[in-house]
């Protein structure tokens, strides 16, 4: 049983890589369209102006430093004259106090220190994570500086890759109790619904409907190793719900409905038609699973119905196209071979076997 919802690719992850410093870029490391780890060298920016910053700022700590010993000796030697009172106790808090602003200079002259440090590592722009790199916005040469609006590059993971697709506000509730069973299966298609690009699983449901049009987003996550999905494709996604077993399907060509519910018309050894009452299970594309109504191996008649009732003879068409779907429920329905027979008398009516 599949569920299906339009959805679109999204990268797993995606990073705009802009600069935190002011700078000149020396060096990209990275082609485009190449595929990076996690750390590697992207970018370099000239980190020749915070190294001079670093030296000079650790030319102020070292005078600060200086002036810090010498606070801390005169305090050393005011404390010691307290006891013969050659000293008011006021000076030698003032001194106190003067040693303590000098200790917070010098913390404040590292901690510019650590900063520019800092920026020197922002020189050296690495990948956050692995992925794929996209068509730079500059080169080498170029000036760049951490107020720029656009990036540098793109950098985007595309293993493993993410679809979003929605489904209507009913069936979250049956979704979500599958999935609490077992991991679901979601396949993705292409646009024209027919080429199968890839398999993955079900991650999560969002945490809100849509009040404008009654549908909630779901996440699939999918390996994409042969990149057969790219961020911002338009997919088919099929979401495997459940698989029942030894189901009695009919093509749903064959389901008639009239006043007393649903029928289809079975052959019978001679020839003649009978209409059945039938009780549909699941109806999923070309199939439909019968709950009761027909056995397997039964015939029934495909196409020109409205000229049939029963007891009416029927003869073999030579040649007749085979139509419909038998066999398991899953996405290979669409080559399943269908069980079906052509027939025709005046009436023009083909029969199938359901199975």
């Amino acid at each position: 049983m599949y569920l299906s919802g339009l959805g679109s690719v999204t990268a797993f992850n995606t990073a705009n890589i802009k600069s935190r410093v002011d700078g000149q870029i020396m060096k990209v490391n990275a082609r485009e369209g190449q595929e990076v780890h996690e750390g590697e060298s992207l970018i370099e920016i000239d980190s020749r102006p915070y190294q001079v910053q670093i030296e000079q700022l650790q030319a102020q700590l070292f005078k600060d430093q200086a002036s810090l010993r010498d606070a801390k000796l005169n305090l050393e030697r005011y404390t010691a004259l307290i006891p013969s009172g050659s000293i008011a106790q006021q000076q030698v808090d003032t001194q106190k106090a003067l040693v303590d602003q000098l200790e917070g200079t010098v913390r404040n002259d590292q901690a510019q220190i650590n900063s520019a440090k800092l920026n020197i590592t922002y020189c050296h722009i690495t990948a956050p994570f692995s992925g794929r790199v996209g068509l730079r916005q500059v080169d080498p040469g170029n000036i760049v500086h951490a107020s720029d609006a656009n990036p540098m590059l793109i950098l985007t993971q595309l293993h493993p890759i993410a679809v979003i697709f929605t489904l209507p506000e009913d069936l979250l509730r049956n979704v979500a109790e599958h999935m609490r069973k077992a991991t679901l299966e979601v396949d993705a298609f292409s646009r024209d619904d027919q080429t199968k690009l890839a398999t993955g699983k079900l991650e999560t449901i969002d945490n809100q409907i849509d009040p404008t049009t009654g549908t909630a987003k779901l996440k699939a996550v999918f390996d994409n190793r042969d990149n057969k999905l790219w961020p911002n494709q338009f997919v088919n996604a099929d979401l495997l719900l459940e698989t029942r077993k030894n189901s009695t399907v009919i093509p749903t060509a064959a389901v008639l409905r009239g006043p007393q519910g649903t029928f289809v018309y079975t052959v019978n050894p001679d020839k003649t038609v009978k209409d059945r009452p039938i009780t549909i299970s699941l109806t999923q594309g070309d199939t439909t699973v019968i709950a009761d109504g027909v056995s397997p191996g039964d015939t029934v008649v495909t196409d020109g119905q409205d000229k049939l009732q029963t007891g009416s003879h029927i003869e073999p068409r030579a040649n007749a196209p085979r139509t419909g779907t038998t066999g398991a429920l899953n996405r290979e329905r669409r080559e399943a071979e269908s069980h079906v027979g052509s027939s025709g008398t005046p009436s023009g009516a083909d029969q199938s076997s359901g199975s």
